[in-house]
């Protein structure tokens, strides 16, 4: 007998048809002699529609009381399943996070896992084939309900399968990884082999089907991961610590597209190293995640540039005004982050001159661009970012 963590996304649950072919899956799991520990996401838009009532109420919620009402999104779910799962008379019993004692931090909409008690989850797998846990929620050790924030249940799930040493397969609508999104690139390949290193840059860099969260955890942890579809028996793809001897290190495994990104430039700012700090840690205060950073020096003062999320415009101003009032702030967008990313890229020169010679002939000129070992990452206009995308799929085959 194994045991195995599985995940399903709000969209594998979105109705009761959908919650019956995932009953289905699991059914077929359990005949094989397996036990499962299911980990399900709200259904469909709930979690949306939660947030939406609560702002139609307060434009800025108590994040604690956000918390308590987020929450029950995943408790229909998890009880919806087990319901079904109990109808096929397969035994099955749903926990929330606060009966398994999954213990968080105290960052309410953001918090992170401290820890789970496995021994919970092992003594109730005796007495059941299948335990379903709701995804995206903790508690503090105080005993306040806690979400973790975008791809929450991803994060769970993985959290799981690392206490417990076992694989976590994450179903969702998409059948697996592919190079670059489908809808950009029809001809995108769906690969069958990925390292956590790559799907880390990936899914940080716009990719969707795995969060970056849950990615750092299972690598951390060597946790392999199976990606695939909830709805159909098709092939998935492994995410791993090393692509097996048999299989070729791609020089670029895939391409993607981060969208709604803002270049923000501080004009004439002091050369001193604690300016910089200054300003990193003030974001950091107000939670906003800085990605491309670029700095020159002209005539003994620097200019620094970085990108942020469009939306979070309004904070980001606030921010950099505490600590510097007089400086001149430019926000210039939107753009689109384009991003090529591969472990064969380290021992592959010449990545980066066809990289940058498929922006010269489409006359591209990139405003920002940052590198890694793995990864080149261009601001690019958006009106010309899906265009440049398939450009590159075709250029480095990342096709068919």
């Amino acid at each position: 007998m194994a045991i195995v963590v599985q995940k399903y996304g709000g969209s594998s649950v979105a109705n009761e048809e959908r919650i019956k072919i995932v009953a289905e899956k699991i059914r077929k799991r359990i005949e094989k002699g397996d036990k499962v520990v299911v980990v399900v996401s709200a259904m469909g838009k709930t979690t949306d529609k939660l947030i939406n009532m609560a702002k139609n109420i307060s434009s800025k919620p108590h994040p604690r009381e956000m918390d308590m009402l987020l929450t029950t999104g995943e408790q229909i779910s998890i009880a919806l399943l087990s319901i079904t799962l109990n109808e096929m008379d397969i035994p099955a019993k749903s926990f929330t996070a606060y009966q398994l004692n999954i213990i968080t931090t105290k960052d309410h909409t953001k918090a992170r896992i401290k820890d789970i008690d496995s021994t919970k989850i092992l003594s109730e797998l005796k007495k059941y084939p299948v335990i379903i846990v709701a995804g995206f929620q903790g508690i503090t050790e105080e005993g306040d309900l806690t979400t973790l924030g975008r791809g929450g249940s991803d994060t769970s799930a993985v959290a799981i399968a690392a206490k417990l040493g076992i694989n976590c397969e994450i179903f969702s609508d998409v059948s697996g990884i592919y190079t670059c999104d489908p809808k950009i690139f029809p001809d995108a390949r769906k690969l069958s082999y990925i390292t956590y290193d790559e799907m880390l840059e990936l899914s940080s860099l716009g990719a969707k089907v795995l969060h970056s969260r849950a990615v750092e955890i299972a690598k951390k942890y060597d946790v392999p991961l199976y990606c695939a579809s909830s709805f159909t028996e098709e092939e998935g793809t492994w995410v791993v610590n090393r692509l097996p001897e048999w299989l070729e290190e791609p020089v670029v495994t895939g391409v993607t597209i981060e969208e709604n990104q803002m270049k923000i430039t501080l004009y004439e700012l002091p050369e001193e190293n604690q300016v910089i700090s200054n300003i990193f840690k003030k974001l950091a205060d107000f939670n906003i995640n800085v990605d491309m950073i670029s700095m020159f020096s002209y005539g003994g003062k620097f200019h620094l540039s970085f990108t942020v999320l469009e939306d979070h415009k309004e904070i980001i101003e606030n921010a950099l005004r505490n600590v510097l009032p007089k400086t001149k702030i430019s926000f210039d967008g939107i753009y689109d982050k384009l991003s090529i990313v591969g472990v064969g890229m380290k021992s592959s020169p010449g990545v980066a001159g066809k990289f940058f010679g498929i922006l010269a002939e489409s006359s591209i000129k990139p405003v920002l661009v940052t590198t890694s070992e793995i990864k080149i990452s261009v601001l690019v206009p958006s009106d010309v970012s899906k265009k440049l995308l398939k450009k590159i799929a075709e250029t480095f085959e990342l096709g068919g």
